[in-house]
């Protein structure tokens, strides 16, 4: 049977797979492009799982907001040239609209949602996979729920942060979610910071302490100072306020009389270790190879 561009065009539309691969598949399946389609797709989810291992620490974090609910998103790629590219940025979106519309999505379960046009979103996935080379994966979702002013803050498409108030409003929430994002603070006040990490660092303030040699009441006295200031450093409202250092989160909220709720900020690539390339040793290594 006779390829023609009709069909071609067809089937680069319903895969998104490139010109060459379309027209292979179509020969090797004599025209049929429901069976060209399925080994296009078995030929990406091939391509996927090969490179499912390479590490993807770069890629987009996106927020999308509505009905109640916001989400934040991370998205890898292995490069920031795939995370630029048009098509990834369609993804990442794509992703995040179909975790929002979902009652539950987290990063597993959402590669089951649907998309428009009837894929999943991993079998939209792999074929980014397959169309672009790179290994691409949904590496995690937070969902909030917003009963009060939700601010949004975008740093590019690395950063991105959500807070949500009780009181204030939405140009309140908006300038803590950028405080969040330059900050980026553990948790909203001290019942929120982790007693083994507290307990920690008391112990390492308390031996950074014994060894000046001070009496016992200085010793504690010095701890205490050292607790307290270790907790304004990683708390929100104990942090000085990015847009006006006088005074703390904590007194500008008291001031707006609101609370901070909930808050998310993502970065990509954070807790990733990406291997470093020396391409000085590669190169060395190869020469040397090839004596």
């Amino acid at each position: 049977m006779a390829i023609t561009a009709s069909m071609v065009k067809e089937l680069r539309e319903r895969t998104g797979a490139g010109i060459m691969d379309v027209k292979n598949a179509l020969v090797e399946a004599g025209g049929d492009l429901d069976v060209a389609a399925e080994n296009l797709r078995k030929s990406g989810q091939a391509k996927a799982d090969k490179k499912s291992s390479r590490v993807a620490a770069d890629g987009r974090v996106v927020i999308k907001s509505g009905g109640g609910k916001a989400v934040v998103v991370e998205v890898n790629s292995e490069t920031d040239f795939v995370a630029n590219d048009d098509n990834f940025i369609q993804f990442a979106d794509a992703v995040a609209d179909a975790a929002l519309a979902s009652t539950q999505a987290d990063a597993t379960t959402v590669l089951n949602l649907k998309l428009t046009g009837g894929r999943t979103v991993d079998e939209a996935r792999t074929e980014l996979v397959a169309k672009v080379g790179e290994n691409i994966s949904v590496r995690r979702i937070a969902n909030v729920d917003v009963t009060g002013p939700l601010g949004i803050y975008s740093h590019g498409a690395r950063i991105g942060s959500l807070v949500v108030l009780d009181g204030g409003d939405e140009d309140l929430a908006r300038d803590i979610a950028m405080h969040v994002a330059a900050t980026n603070p553990a948790c909203v006040d001290e019942t929120g910071v982790d007693p083994e990490t507290l307990q920690s660092e008391r112990r390492i303030f308390q031996e950074q302490a014994e060894a000046s040699g001070k009496p016992a009441e200085i010793v504690g006295k010095m701890v205490d100072g050292r607790v307290q200031k270790f907790l304004k450093e990683i708390t929100l409202v104990g942090q000085p306020f990015v847009k006006d250092d006088s005074m703390t989160v904590g007194q500008l909220l008291k001031s707006k009389g609101a609370r901070v709720i909930s808050f998310v900020r993502f970065e990509v690539g954070e807790g990733i270790e990406k291997k470093a390339d020396n391409f000085v040793e590669e190169v060395m290594a190869q020469v040397k190879g090839a004596k």
